[in-house]
């Protein structure tokens, strides 16, 4: 269930397309292979109204919190973890060049006992993925 919540300044939309940072977020939780792709969510708030620092419209800046399930020790987390931020944070370099940018990510472990969840999704994918198995002969 990892879900990924990205609020950003709304001057970054100036700066960076912020689908293909959604994108980016998604392809990096991906690839480091404990998450799981039919649960997988991706998302970007741009909040409207903002104060940072000294209350500069110059300033901008972009909050990811990753939402996810319990079951995965601290070692596999921080690894996971780095890995999504250094892809995001190496895909936004144009801005740090281009204006005064504060980036964080911080990760939150959802409590399985006050979490509900309902999802048809990954069968979805089974299914599809059923469909284009290469026909053996």
């Amino acid at each position: 269930m990892p879900h990924f919540t990205l609020e950003y300044s709304a001057n970054l939309d100036a700066l960076v397309d912020m689908g293909k940072v959604v994108e980016v977020v998604r392809k990096a939780a991906i690839e480091t292979g404990i998450f799981p792709i039919g649960g997988t969510r991706v998302r970007a708030i741009r909040c409207e109204h903002y104060a940072i620092a000294d209350g500069s419209k110059h300033f901008a800046f972009l909050d990811m919190v990753l939402r996810l399930g319990e079951g995965r020790d601290l070692a596999t987390r921080k690894k996971a973890g780095e890995h999504v931020f250094h892809a995001l944070a190496s895909y936004l370099d144009s801005v740090f060049a281009k204006a005064k940018f504060a980036l964080s990510f911080d990760m939150q472990i959802n409590d399985k006992e006050t979490s509900w969840k309902r999802n048809n999704i990954h069968e979805a994918l089974k299914a599809e993925a059923a469909k284009v198995e290469p026909a053996h002969g």
